[in-house]
């Protein structure tokens, strides 16, 4: 087994490029940049909506401050991975760990590469996902024939934004859209990185919760069959690995829940916002131009949410299963002092391991189902107030 993590080739490479890697002198570069070319981005913002502040700009507006959250969602998720930079080298550590402790096991094996593959897959969707989605939201500003000359007209650019310094050539104007397209792709692969890199921890997670239940139930089996090794020493392992996936998942907690929490409030406005930039555009002299702009930028949204709340569904699921798996195992034929150890897995199983936003409410698919109806409930007023 040539491969030694469940992350991405792909992650692992691009993790730099998001200031996350001990011991490497471009961290430091790599976040001056990620900060000074936030910080621009977010003074052009508020130039804009500051200047444009008018019951008439309604739409703009709107279409400013849903630009302005989805830089602000990727700073906050690029400064929880710096503050928890350990703990992200912890948890790919213990990955590490797992596959060397699976190399000789042929169902660890099976089900670690499973895993690994699902991850593959599913980095590789997010990725084009996200590429397309800029693609789409700037492909309006690039083919745009905007004069610059004439000042009776407003610039376009990918956001609704307003520099600080005078755009008077063709090709300062367009060096402008070519570094914002260039930036926003390369803030995109940051952040399908951390979407991926959750999916991809959580998905560990559950494959060494199914190689535990594996080894609970080969439990008695396993005694009869191997005279050599007692049942003291086989529930001594399987106690071990439900600790370490415990610990691996407090280690998820810590790295996501506060990403978590500010993704909760600013998708619910986002998909809020967002919908109503799609459902005033239809009518519109450039409604398809509009509605291409903005529907990826609502799916990916929307998709975001739902990853981390499925994440949340996924791993608590998988908790509960470990009990169920050692309820379900022959324990009664154990010597009482042997099933008794089995009596304290099962106890901590009903604890079920859980991400949360901030500590403050379940990640799970019903949380998706809040937001969608949060958002939808403000929709309703936005349209009510145009």
């Amino acid at each position: 087994m040539t491969r030694k993590s469940t992350v991405s080739h792909i992650v692992m490479l691009l993790l730099p490029l998001c200031g996350i890697w001990p011991g490497r002198s471009i961290n430091l570069i790599t976040r001056l940049f990620w900060v000074v070319t936030l910080a621009f981005i977010g003074l052009c913002h508020f130039l804009y909506f500051s200047s444009h502040l008018d019951p008439q700009n309604f739409f703009n507006l709107v279409h400013c401050l849903s630009s302005f959250l989805a830089y602000a969602k990727v700073f906050t998720k690029l400064v929880a991975f710096w503050i928890n930079e350990q703990k992200l080298m912890e948890t790919l550590a213990l990955i590490t760990d797992d596959w060397n402790d699976c190399s000789n096991s042929e169902i660890g094996v099976r089900v670690t590469m499973r895993k690994a593959k699902l991850s593959d897959r599913i980095t590789n969707a997010i990725l084009i996902l996200h590429i397309m989605t800029i693609v789409g939201y700037c492909l309006g500003a690039i083919l745009a024939d905007a004069d610059v000359t004439d000042e009776t007209i407003e610039l376009t650019y990918a956001n609704k934004m307003q520099l600080p310094f005078n755009v008077n050539t063709q090709r300062t104007y367009r060096f402008v859209l070519i570094a914002e397209f260039v930036h926003l792709i390369i803030l995109n692969f940051t952040a399908s990185v951390v979407n991926s890199m959750l999916l991809t921890l959580v998905l560990h997670a559950g494959g060494q919760m199914e190689i535990l239940q594996s080894w609970l139930s080969q439990l008695i089996s396993r005694e009869i069959i191997n005279k050599e090794e007692s049942i003291v020493i086989a529930t001594n392992k399987i106690i071990r690995k439900h600790i370490k996936i415990i610990q691996f998942s407090k280690n998820i907690e810590v790295l996501y829940t506060y990403i978590a929490l500010l993704l909760f409030a600013s998708n619910t406005v986002l998909i809020c916002s967002i919908g109503f930039l799609i459902v005033t555009a239809i009518g519109s002299p450039d409604a398809m131009e509009q509605i291409l702009q903005c529907l990826l930028f609502f799916s990916n949204t929307n998709i975001e949410a739902f990853i981390f709340c499925y994440a949340g569904e996924y791993l608590s699921n998988k908790s509960k299963a470990i009990g169920f798996a050692a309820y379900n195992c022959p324990w009664y034929n154990l010597k009482p002092k042997d099933s008794r150890v089995l009596l304290f897995i099962i106890l901590r199983s009903q604890r079920q391991l859980t991400l949360t936003a901030g500590k403050m409410m379940d990640l799970s698919l019903q949380g998706f189902a809040s937001i969608m109806n949060a958002s939808g409930s403000y929709l309703s007023v936005l349209l009510a107030m145009q």
